[in-house]
C-alpha cells in the first residue's frame, strides 16, 4: 500500500529556512569545515555535517563518528533522540540490555537503528583499523554518558 503524501503538499512555510537574502536554499558544510562542538564521549570523535550548531536544521542531527583501533565507548544513552547509524569502514559492536551482556556486530555497509534512551556501548572491533560511522539523529546529537563498566565484564570483548 503506497503512503498517502497529499498532505504535503508545496504550500507549507519554509521560510525559517531563509538565508539573509531572503531565499530559501539548500545548506552545504563543506568537508573539512563541520562542526565539533556537539556531544561527545571519551574516544569518540563526533563531528556534525547538518546540525542546530551551525545549519538551519532544528529537528535532526547528521554526522561521522570516528573510533581508533580497539576503542570502547563509555556506557552511554542518546535521551530521547532516536539513533540511525551506518558503518562507513570497519567492524562495530553495540553491547546493550541487562548488565550489557547481549551484542550486535556490524561490518562496512550494515546500519542499524538505537531507540530512544537505550544505555549501550560501541566498540570498535579491530586492533589494528579505525572504525567510521554515519549518525543521524533527532531531534538532536544528545550524549548521556552513564558510569562504566569494566572490559572484563563485557562478554567476548577481551578475547575478540
Amino acid at each position: 500500500m503506497e503512503p498517502d503524501f497529499s498532505k504535503y503538499a508545496l504550500e507549507g512555510d519554509n521560510s525559517m529556512y531563509a538565508d539573509e537574502s531572503g531565499l530559501v536554499v539548500p545548506f552545504v558544510t563543506r568537508g573539512g569545515l563541520e562542526a565539533g562542538a556537539t556531544g561527545q564521549s571519551a574516544g569518540a570523535t563526533r563531528v556534525s555535517g547538518v546540525s542546530v550548531q551551525h545549519t538551519p536544521a532544528t529537528r535532526l542531527w547528521f554526522g561521522k563518528v570516528s573510533n581508533e583501533p580497539g576503542y570502547r565507548s563509555v556506557t552511554h544513552h542518546h535521551g530521547e533522540a532516536e539513533t540511525g547509524g551506518y558503518v562507513l569502514s570497519g567492524r562495530a559492536r553495540i553491547y546493550f540490555g541487562e548488565k550489557f551482556e547481549d551484542y550486535v556486530d556490524m561490518a562496512e555497509g550494515d546500519w542499524v537503528f538505537v531507540p530512544p534512551f537505550m544505555p549501550h556501548i560501541e566498540c570498535n572491533l579491530s586492533r589494528s583499523r579505525p572504525l567510521t560511522w554515519m549518525t543521524t539523529r533527532t531531534p538532536e546529537n544528545i550524549v548521556v554518558n552513564l558510569p562504566d563498566v569494566a572490559d572484563a565484564e563485557l562478554r567476548d570483548w577481551l578475547n575478540r
